[in-house]
This record gives C-alpha cells, sequence and structure tokens, in this order.
C-alpha cells in the first residue's frame, strides 16, 4: 500500500499586511524603509501579485543588497512563478547571507521537496529544527515526517510527526500522515485513533484523507462508515487518483468474490 502523504508545508509569508504604498511618501531612515518594502512584497506574494512584488523587492535590494530576507522572498517569487533555477539561487544566497534564518531554511526545504529533492529537503529540515526559538518548528517537523516517509524512513518520519503533535496537537497533515503510516503498518487502531482526530479538524477532507478512512473503515469492519466515506470520495473527488484506487480494489476483490476466495 503505497502511503498518500500530503504536500509540504510551505510557510508563504503572511498576506495580511496592507499594500498601501502611500506610507513612502516621507523621506524614512534605510532601515525602516527597507522593512516597509519587504512588508509590502510580501503582501503582493500573498495576492499573487508578482510584479509589484519584483518591484518592491528591488527596491528594498537597492536599500540593502545584503539583506536575507530580500532573497528569501525573491525566491518565493520565483518559486511561484515556475523559475525555479532563480528560486534556487536566491534560496541559497538568503542562507548564504543569513544561516540563521529558519523561515528561508524551511521554505527551501519546501522547494525542494516540491522538486522530489527528498533526501535535501531533509537535510535542511533537520538544521531548521534545532532553532529552538524558530516559531514553525511544528510545520518544520511536520516537513521533515514528509520527507522521511518519501524516503521509505517510516519509523523515524512516525517519531517527527508524533514531535510536530506534542507541540501543535491540531495539526491535520501531521495527523493524517500518522494514520497513512500506521495504516500501512497494519497499526489499524491506533491508525484510527489518528485518523479520528485528523476528522474532527477537517470537516471538508481532501481525497487522501476520504480514502484514507475508506481504507482504515474496511480494516476495521466499520461497514456503515466505509460505505459513507466511499460515497463521499466518488461523489466529490471522481477523477482523483484516490477514487481510482479504490475502484480499482473494488474489482480485484469482486474478481476474488467470483472465485470464492
Amino acid at each position: 500500500m503505497r502511503v498518500l502523504v500530503g504536500a509540504i508545508a510551505l510557510l508563504l509569508l503572511a498576506g495580511c499586511v496592507t499594500t498601501n504604498e502611500t506610507v513612502f511618501t516621507n523621506k524614512e531612515v534605510p532601515d525602516l524603509a527597507l522593512k516597509r518594502r519587504v512588508e509590502l512584497a510580501r503582501a503582493y506574494i500573498g495576492q499573487g501579485n508578482w510584479e509589484n512584488a519584483k518591484r518592491n523587492l528591488k527596491l528594498a535590494a537597492e536599500i540593502d543588497p545584503n539583506n536575507a530576507e530580500v532573497y528569501e522572498a525573491f525566491a518565493l517569487v520565483y518559486q511561484s512563478t515556475g523559475e525555479f533555477d532563480s528560486a534556487e539561487q536566491n534560496f541559497r544566497k538568503a542562507l548564504l547571507l543569513d544561516k540563521t534564518l529558519s523561515r528561508a531554511r524551511n521554505n527551501y526545504a519546501a522547494f525542494l521537496f516540491a522538486q522530489q529533492r527528498f533526501a535535501e529537503a531533509e537535510v535542511e529540515l533537520e538544521i531548521v529544527i534545532r532553532d529552538t526559538l524558530y516559531s514553525g518548528r511544528p510545520q518544520a517537523f511536520t516537513n521533515l515526517g514528509l520527507c522521511r516517509a518519501r524516503l521509505g524512513k517510516t519509523e523515524s518520519a512516525i517519531e517527527a510527526l508524533e514531535r510536530a503533535l506534542t507541540m501543535e496537537a491540531r495539526n491535520p497533515l501531521a495527523l493524517l500522515t500518522l494514520a497513512q503510516l500506521l495504516l500501512e503498518q497494519r497499526d489499524y487502531l491506533t491508525a484510527q485513533s489518528y485518523y479520528s482526530a485528523y476528522r474532527n479538524l477537517v470537516k471538508n477532507q481532501p481525497a487522501a484523507g476520504l480514502w484514507a478512512g475508506v481504507q482504515l473503515a474496511r480494516a476495521l469492519q466499520l461497514q456503515d462508515e466505509q460505505a459513507s466515506l466511499e460515497l463521499a470520495l466518488q461523489n466529490l473527488y471522481p477523477n482523483s487518483p484516490e477514487a481510482r484506487a479504490m475502484q480499482e480494489q473494488r474489482r480485484i476483490q469482486g474478481i476474488n468474490g467470483i472465485e470464492g476466495n
């Protein structure tokens, strides 16, 4: 059974900052001007307004060409626009300028994960989780668990995900991935406990969540729950890989039933 782990979480820069550029009408000290330009660029990133984001980042780089946060933001823009070589160059430049910028390193790991460079992402995340003051540490542990799961390191993946939950109990991605990994190990009762907690948090489950629930319900012979989840998966995500896997499993069971197995 293949574990359908979710995509690693990219800690996109917050989009709650105002995009009102009139704050620059007065002459400001360089540090404050730099800070405001970067904040404004982050707001544009959150809106998907890449050109305005880049324009403000270029102005920020003119103020301080050695500011790591500027290059991290540039990297996020280029990643979002599919310019992956430029994204990587800017991630690397940000970390060269400030090796302690854990948010940039976590985002770089997310970039590497998206490129299916899981071993490289794992190395970066192992550095991130050692930063005990980093506010995104629970997410970094989750990301590390996802990397290790993709690398087939099931036990250490479970360990990382459990660490994430000790820091942030209401972490749906960690809960679902643990349920998937334990399902693969046939530890159905423990998997079900994680899945139940996940289900309580996520009312509109993605296809991966519904499919994990279907498999657990089947394993635990919860027929009503299985039927309900199968119906939801078929109706909500009829063209998903999970729905196709469910149909294939039904087909195989039908053949086996005819043969009397």
